[in-house]
């Protein structure tokens, strides 16, 4: 199942940086993008959600309670970034493995579970495989297993896919837009692009200087009459 995402008169500051969210509600099993230039503010928006950053004033809610009164670990939240980060030391099975066991599972049962998610992924062949011998692709896919290991609620990406060619970054989009089907989990999807927004979400966040400007439907984003600066965003108004 989903979580659910209320967010009220949210200000995170991480340095001279300030980022307002006056209001924002994500729905259980919704795929949001959050749309904007780099360092407007979207990975702290992320990251604020997932725990990393801590709240200044306001409130995130997930599925009603406030982030505040839960460990990050209790989020239920798996998140992937444009650098993959796995464990060079770890085999890819060990790696997709590891927070199922942090949370307790045998590692039988771990080693069993990942397996699975890399067979779903189309990588379940290089489960005995170490990082360094795969391609960005392929890397992904396992960050990717990584991040839906501990059956998240909400699924978190980050850029995830910026550095990969265009046919494996159409893949991955698949592969991601399949699993979160299947698990029925919620999508937070942080990026610059635009197409990528319209074609991975239900609706689009834009977040310009700091502050989340609008929400709309992602088949109207180019479509609907925005104030200025968003609409210079866009490139649909000069």
């Amino acid at each position: 199942m989903g979580i659910g995402i209320e967010i009220r008169g949210l200000v995170v500051r991480r340095g001279q940086f300030v980022l307002r969210v006056p209001r924002l509600s994500i729905s259980p099993g919704e795929s949001f993008a959050v749309l904007g230039r780099t360092g407007s503010g979207k990975t702290v928006l992320m990251e604020s959600i997932a725990g990393a950053c801590e709240v200044s004033e306001g409130s995130i809610e997930l599925d009603g309670t406030n982030v505040r009164e839960l460990d990050p670990r209790d989020r239920r939240i798996g998140l992937l970034y444009q650098d993959c980060l796995l464990f060079p030391h770890l085999s890819v099975v060990d790696n997709v493995a590891y927070g199922p066991q942090r949370m307790g599972a045998g590692t039988h049962e771990a080693r069993w579970q990942a397996q699975e998610l890399l067979e779903l992924l189309g990588v379940g062949h290089l489960a005995d495989a170490h990082p360094n011998l795969l391609s960005g692709g392929e890397a992904q896919r396992v960050a990717l297993a990584r991040a839906l290991a501990t059956r998240p609620g909400m699924l978190v990406l980050d850029e995830p896919f910026s550095a990969l060619d265009p046919t494996t970054r159409g893949d991955i989009r698949d592969a991601v837009r399949r699993v979160v089907r299947d698990f029925g989990c919620t999508l937070l999807f942080v990026t610059h692009d635009f197409s990528e927004a319209q074609e991975m979400s239900e609706r689009v966040g834009i977040v310009l200087d700091g502050r989340l400007r609008t929400v709309v439907d992602s088949t109207l984003l180019l479509r609907t009459t925005h104030e200025d600066d968003v609409a210079r965003f866009l490139g649909i108004q000069p």
